[in-house]
């Protein structure tokens, strides 16, 4: 049974019992405890925890996931994954653990047709209920095994729901390992299905079994996870995931690079290989198309270490050529028709692969030179152990891959000290867990209040599409995020209003500014608006008089003008974004902007700069249709309305499924949740800026708008106006008189090059003729006025080229600049062939000036704040190449 078909039944078993059918979230998760989404539940935690009232009691899902806790394991077992879709039955409130059971075994004994005397269940250690309903389903005592917290009681590894959960497991035959069910081999009794009776709240823990269970959830809830990639290995009859339909085609590939068939499960590193490459590749496609980017921290650093991961593997089967374009791209050929995304952003993936493999390829030569050269000094030093801070540093500054470190290491015949590696990268993991911990427990006492206000309150009513005053009561008021009654004078508070029109930020445009004054008097500077929760505004202020209270009436008025003019931006943008595919290519899609009072940032996909004719035909098309004033007209409709009339819908954004369209004229429809102008005439004018990198594939482009936009063209009009003038010439004459007088300017620039190239060749000829004998050899010192600190080195090379060279002998000029002293030294090809440097000429001269020397070979220079000291400098770098020519033997 192929994978298009595993997803369908499910879905029709379920949306045929009253299942809502529930589009998959992004990966990267509206949730601040999660870098990614890795459960199916994930989206629905909101509805969990009673924050936001569920628009149906049921829903079903195919959910993306990624959890790279078992990236080791990824080869070494035939089931663990980093990416894999999770199919998901949901209740919220409504049928409990009868239910979820009686359809968990139906689907898979008579829609899947798996058998009935190869299932076995595991139940949490006191659930005799969920033991009893199994009995019902006719599954044996002897088939059905008790497990602990950590087994069998899910969370997603942070404080949030939880429950006792009861897994369905397949036994796949001695050939996977020995009898004993689950409890005793992952591998032969493959878990498939997790059904989790999702009852309680957790608090902070370290492990899988050591958190506190603070209490019971509003309502029993219902979250179940099938295993596509495990129920496709059984029902394809296949040993690991990377055989499936899901990935064997991006399997097939990487064996066809390496030029050798897959081992299949036979415990070698080869194997390993072969599946590690496969199966990042799809995890790497899946997070770029979602909007994750590579990095040095969070989930940019997860797709990095996957990228790497798989191309370190991809050389340890000898491929050797660029591998991580080609192999995402087979798994976006084999995915697109379930994953649209992954078609949509084929060019983005392609461009950050092939920018990330030659960055680690770059990174990969750039270790393996200083990893030889560490081994050399171990070597020379009679060692037999490379130092554990060597791995170290190789792998945390350079992103070196330890293995490749420990690999060196051994066919050097050297050891690696592993303990202090080990030691050392605990110690960065504490800091680093430490730190999140922190920013995690900050940002959950937070929540935890939110959530307390909104089951108390509901929803902030949002009135600012059609006022930016509104008479409101203010619910509740918070300082470092803790709910008080009063805030004093000064103080900075969060306000929760009943109704508001302030906007809160989202989708790229700013949050609202104002003021909030109180019945009493007591008045608000709002600095900022942002959601706490889904619905829910928090408006960011300081007291600025009075002290207000929590219950009071109040009067919440925007900044009118500032609103305007980030509307003006908003539709600005729109625009831009539509103008830009016009000019670039449908290729050209928003990646992300910033959208504030008369000024905008885009970012967007494309492969290569945005030359200076191409922005001005953008900045033409842009402002041309603005002024055409088209009708900029709003409307509601249902996700899948939006979708068949061609409305855009943004990367990374978060829609329900009732939207908000925006139309502007007939050149740009999107889904947004943002404020904007009436008529086109209203956003202008734009001015682009310019634009630039912001990382592979990605560009940005930079605007203003509206009255910003022509105080710009005010001041540059001005800036014009004040050159012409200096200048001398009109405007429109300015730049032809300009270049004949940066041509005139060039030209007399060079003239007096030569002139003074003549006079500093004069000045070596004399001073070439001022040798005096010392020593074995001779010596010229000079104290010059009048020389930039470019002049003095060379001018010493000048002098020595006009000296005898088969001599020993030495060049020392001084020279003060710009009220700092300077040095400079050069030494005879006599003097360099026995091992003398001109640096050690400098080297104590150089601390008398308060500096350092520096220079290889023949020729040293010096530089130090302390000028009144240059003569003793000069004196002491004489009397050091003295001493230098009389250990010397030779003849002037």
């Amino acid at each position: 049974m192929r994978s298009t078909d595993i997803r369908r039944i499910f879905f029709d078993y379920f949306t045929a019992r009253g299942h809502t059918k529930v589009p998959s979230s992004p990966l990267i998760p509206d949730d601040p405890t999660l870098l990614l989404a890795n459960a199916g539940m994930n989206q629905f935690k909101p509805y969990f925890l009673g924050e936001v009232p569920p628009p149906y009691p049921r829903a079903t899902t195919v959910q993306k996931c990624a959890r790279t806790s078992d990236i080791d394991n990824v080869g070494r077992t035939t089931r663990h994954a980093t990416f894999f879709e999770m199919l998901g039955n949901f209740s919220f409130g409504d049928y409990f653990k009868p239910d979820a059971i009686a359809h968990a075994w139906e689907l898979l004994t008579e829609r899947y047709g798996l058998d009935r005397d190869r299932l076995w269940i595991t139940v949490y250690k006191d659930d005799d209920e969920a033991i009893d309903l199994w009995r019902r389903m006719g599954v044996p005592a002897a088939r059905i095994q008790r497990l602990g917290m950590e087994d069998n009681f899910w969370s997603m590894g942070v404080p949030g729901p939880c429950g006792p959960c009861s897994e369905v497991c397949y036994d796949r035959g001695p050939a996977f390992g020995p009898e004993g069910g689950p409890q005793a081999n992952g591998e032969r009794y493959l878990e498939i299905w997790n059904l989790v009776f999702m009852q309680n709240l957790r608090g902070e823990g370290t492990g899988k079994g050591d958190f506190p269970i603070l209490g019971e959830l509003p309502s029993k809830n219902i979250d179940t996870g099938l295993g596509l990639d495990r129920l496709a290995a059984i029902l394809q009859d296949v040993e690991t995931v990377c055989q499936t339909d899901l990935l064997s085609p991006t399997l097939a590939l990487v064996q066809h690079l390496a030029g050798r068939p897959f081992p299949c499960r036979d415990g070698s590193e080869e194997s390993v290989s072969f599946q590690v490459v496969t199966e990042h590749a799809r995890s790497t496609a899946f997070l770029i198309a979602d909007g994750v980017l590579p990095s040095n921290e969070g989930r940019g650093y997860i797709l990095r270490r996957l990228m790497r991961r798989a191309v370190r593997h991809a050389r340890s089967l000898h491929i050797e050529e660029p591998i991580l374009t080609a192999v995402t791209g087979s798994v976006i050929d084999n995915l697109a028709d379930a994953w649209p995304e992954l078609a949509a952003h084929r060019a983005l993936i392609e461009a950050v692969t092939t920018r990330e493999e030659e960055t680690f390829t770059a990174t990969l030569r750039q270790g393996t030179r200083l990893l030889d050269a560490a081994i050399t000094r171990v070597h020379s030093a009679g060692a037999t152990t490379l130092p554990g801070d060597t791995a170290f540093e190789l792998h945390d500054t350079y992103g070196f891959p330890v293995e490749l470190t420990i690999e060196a290491a051994q066919a050097a015949g050297l050891s690696v000290d592993a303990d202090r590696y080990a030691a050392l990268l605990d110690e960065q993991r504490r800091r680093a867990k430490t730190t999140g911990k922190g920013k995690t427990a900050a940002a959950l006492r937070r929540m935890d209040s939110y959530r307390e206000i909104i089951a108390r309150h509901g929803r902030t009513e949002f009135v600012g599409y059609t006022n930016t005053s509104a008479e409101t009561q203010l619910l509740a008021l918070l300082h470092d995020g803790t709910p008080v009654d009063v805030a004093s004078e000064g103080q900075d508070v969060e306000l929760v209003l009943q109704r508001s029109p302030f906007y809160a930020e989202s989708g790229g445009q700013v949050g609202d500014t104002g003021a909030i004054r109180t019945a009493d008097g007591a008045l608000i500077q709002i600095t900022d608006t942002q959601y706490g929760l889904d619905g829910f505004h928090i408006h960011t202020g300081r007291v600025i008089d009075g002290e207000p209270r929590a219950g009071q009436a109040a009067e919440a008025t925007v900044d009118a003008a500032r609103r305007a003019a980030v509307a003006r931006s908003h539709s600005a943008t729109h625009i831009l974004h539509a103008m830009l595919r016009r000019t670039l290519g449908d290729h050209a899609r928003q990646q992300g902007s910033l959208v504030a009072p008369g000024r905008l940032r885009f970012d967007f996909t494309h492969f290569s700069p945005v030359d200076d004719t191409q922005l001005a035909a953008l900045g033409a098309l842009v402002n041309d249709y603005l002024l055409d004033d088209p009708d900029v007209r709003v409307w509601h409709a249902t996700r899948a309305e939006a979708e068949a009339v061609g409305a855009t819908a943004l990367f990374g954004e978060k829609y329900g499924d009732d939207v908000r369209i925006v139309d502007i004229g007939d050149a740009s429809r999107e889904l947004c949740g943002g404020t904007h102008v009436g008529h086109g005439t209203q956003a202008g004018p734009v001015r682009i800026l310019g634009e630039s990198s912001i990382g592979a594939g990605l560009r940005r482009i930079e605007a203003l708008t509206g009255r910003d936009a022509l105080t710009h063209a005010n001041h540059e009009r001005r800036t014009l106006a004040e050159v012409s003038r200096l200048v001398g010439a009109r405007p429109d004459d300015l730049v032809a008189t300009l270049s004949r007088r940066l041509t005139t300017l060039a030209q007399a620039e060079e003239s007096l090059r030569r002139h003074r190239q003549r006079e500093l060749d004069t000045i070596a000829s004399e001073l070439a003729q001022r040798r005096r004998h010392t020593g074995d050899g001779w010596i010229i010192t000079a104290h010059l006025d009048d020389l930039t600190p470019a002049e003095l080195r060379p001018l010493a090379a000048a002098v020595m080229a006009r000296c005898p060279g088969d001599t020993p002998g030495v060049v020392i000029l001084a020279a003060v600049t710009d009220g700092k002293a300077q040095l400079a030294a050069a030494t005879s090809l006599a003097l360099t062939g026995q091992g003398v440097r001109a640096r050690d000429v400098l080297i104590d001269a150089a601390r008398v000036i308060g500096g350092g020397a520096g220079g290889t070979g023949n020729l040293a220079n010096a530089g130090g704040r302390q000028a009144e000291r240059l003569s003793d400098a000069l004196s002491l770098a004489e009397s050091a190449a003295g001493g230098l020519l009389a250990r010397r033997g030779g003849k002037s």
